[in-house]
């Protein structure tokens, strides 16, 4: 009979097999990644473009022309392009983030030469209609508004600009940012944003030589290299730590965000950093949650995480507590930053970790999206599958006293950007 008093046996994970892409080149040379596999007749095809000419006076520009490139194109309405997408099945989705845009299609492999010819009209065509971009004006103004009512959003947003600044990552948007979209200006931002020689192709699923032929023959051809186009450079200088208060009166619940500027993906101490910043809080077991949540009754959830951007990293740490406890919360969070930077990580403590951790990244390539995702994760900062390998060595290797130099050399109280929306 099962002994449920005695906790099952578990073995580490040795190693993880990653489906590496095959590289390709359109006739115009536009680069392909191509991750065949799966046997369901499904595709994803992502159009991934850097983004650019970033200008503090016009920040909006890069985000608001992916979200108004399928309002309508020369030669179909938006209605047409929802219509005729919706028609076979397919679904179309814009993303926008600081480094990159992403124009994504996901569609049944029969269906490509009738929904490819839609997407480049999208790509090559759009003419964002003034009466869209209005509607779009006062839309978003209206969603921004309504956010910065909320705290988390106001901290989130405050913290972001005091280590970042006036950046693509740090912009301190307000809704009257909004008023500037010119027609003019977008249509300039796409020419010069969307084209061949600034867009790479991710492509995952079921897709055969003759379904590269059909992509080929779409984009392969006609698209063609426009207007000069500047990448976006950023870089950043680490501020000394600053408390930012911004006080609601009625607030029952203080939003709390800090950190500080840090390493990125490129970094060869970054697996290290996010081992130790899975023990203080990148998982519910972490000691964050241990502490805040569990032990004191703060909060809900408390959380902490390392974020890579193209030109920069930071650490972050994020919860929402009752405002009568706000002080308290952040004695507690300095204590948990303070007793890595002091203490050794005790074995059992680590080796929790570190299953924790192998096991995530072994449950995250479950299908050929997942391991899309995997390869774009490396390829847009120059990286190539050595990262990963090196990455689980790091986490099945590390020692406490490993951490603790990481906890000295990254995490420092002091050093932090420390916001507070609510009472403090």
């Amino acid at each position: 009979m099962l002994n449920r008093t005695i906790a099952p046996a578990f073995k580490q994970i040795s190693d993880i097999n990653f489906i590496q892409p095959n590289s390709k080149q359109l006739a115009n040379g536009l680069p392909v990644y191509v991750l065949n596999a799966g046997e369901q007749e499904l595709v994803r095809i992502e159009f991934i473009f850097e983004n650019g000419n970033w200008s503090e006076q016009n920040p909006l520009q890069a985000v608001a022309v992916n979200g108004l490139i399928n309002s309508g194109t020369s030669t179909l309405t938006a209605k047409q392009i929802a219509d005729g997408v919706d028609y076979y099945g397919a679904f179309l989705q814009t993303e926008y983030s600081a480094d990159f845009t992403t124009i994504t299609l996901y569609t049944l492999t029969k269906h490509l030469s009738s929904v490819l010819p839609i997407l480049y009209s999208v790509l090559n065509e759009s003419i964002f209609p003034q009466h869209e971009l209005e509607i779009y004006q006062q839309n978003q103004k209206q969603k921004l508004q309504v956010s910065l009512q909320k705290n988390d959003y106001l901290a989130r947003k405050t913290f972001a600009h005091a280590i970042f600044g006036n950046t693509a990552y740090g912009s301190d948007i307000n809704p009257s940012d909004y008023d500037q979209l010119q027609q003019t200006d977008l249509l300039a931002y796409f020419k010069a944003a969307y084209q061949p020689k600034n867009c790479t192709i991710v492509i995952a699923g079921k897709f055969l030589d003759r379904d590269f032929e059909i992509l080929d023959k779409v984009f392969g051809g006609a698209w063609q290299d426009a207007s000069d186009f500047a990448r976006n450079h950023f870089s950043f200088s680490a501020q000394p730590g600053q408390d930012i208060y911004i006080e609601k009166a009625e607030a029952l619940q203080s939003a709390i965000r800090m950190g500080n500027l840090s390493i990125n993906r490129t970094h060869a101490d970054f697996p290290a950093l996010q081992v130790l910043n899975c023990v203080l809080g990148g998982y519910f077991g972490s000691r964050l949650m241990a502490n805040i949540r569990e032990d004191k009754g703060y909060t809900y959830g408390i959380g902490s995480g390392i974020a890579s951007l193209k030109h920069a990293g930071y650490f972050f740490l994020a919860t929402e507590v009752g405002a009568h406890v706000c002080a308290n919360a952040l004695k507690e969070i300095e204590k948990e930053i303070n007793l890595l930077r002091a203490d050794f990580v005790a074995d059992e403590e680590l080796d929790l970790v570190k299953n924790y951790m192998l096991g995530s990244l072994l449950g995250s390539l479950e299908n050929a999206f997942s391991h899309a995702d995997k390869f774009k994760n490396i390829h847009f900062y120059g990286l190539d599958y050595s990262y990963y390998h090196n990455y689980v060595e790091t986490v099945k290797n590390i020692t406490p006293q490993n951490l603790k130099e990481m906890a000295n050399k990254y995490l420092d109280w002091n050093e932090m950007a420390r916001v507070v929306v609510g009472k403090k």
